[in-house]
């Protein structure tokens, strides 16, 4: 679900509610400081089987923060939502600053 406006309660609880798992939250945060990442990339970087990143890429493209797109064979994502952008930047995450993807 995409954030209308700021003031959109429900769309806030849907993003955090997807950010609330901690690989979701290092994913977002790894797509953060990239333009886009690849799900093998993702999966690499983060010792995670690729179905498992899968998983969370899709719970986190149905709330609406990533959207993926085709790049030859492969499928890149990236942040969609910048109010996501704004909710990361705000928790001042310590892993954010490092590069996880």
């Amino acid at each position: 679900m995409k954030i209308k406006n700021k003031f959109d309660i429900n769309g806030y609880a849907e993003i955090l509610k997807a950010l609330g798992h901690p690989l979701r939250l290092k994913i977002v945060c790894g797509l953060s400081k990239k333009e886009s990442c690849n799900v093998g990339t993702i999966a690499e970087k983060l010792s995670v089987p690729q179905p498992t990143v899968s998983q969370h890429l899709n719970i986190l493209k149905s709330a609406g923060i990533i959207k993926g797109y085709r790049n030859g064979t492969q499928v890149c994502y990236k942040i969609e939502n910048c109010e996501v952008l704004k909710i990361i930047e705000s928790m001042n995450i310590d892993f954010c600053s490092e590069k996880l993807i």
